[in-house]
């Protein structure tokens, strides 16, 4: 039987989950679930930037499929 293949060392980023519209209270919270998830994002796309870097052979078309935003 053949072992199961090592899991990459160095996997792609993955954007955060988007919160749902409901699970904002409207009480203008300061952060607001969209303000952390907006500064999850900014992480997200710095790190996909330097894994992108270290990864310059990949193939661009499918880290943009894997990336809606980015």
């Amino acid at each position: 039987m053949t072992p199961p293949p090592a899991p990459d060392a160095d996997p792609m980023p993955l954007p955060p989950p988007e919160p749902d519209f409901d699970a904002c209270c409207g009480n203008g919270c300061s952060p607001c679930i969209f303000d952390l998830h907006d500064l999850a994002m900014d992480e997200y796309r710095r790190a996909l930037r330097a894994w992108r870097e270290r990864h310059p052979a990949t193939d661009a078309g499918q880290a943009s499929r894997n990336t809606a935003t980015d």
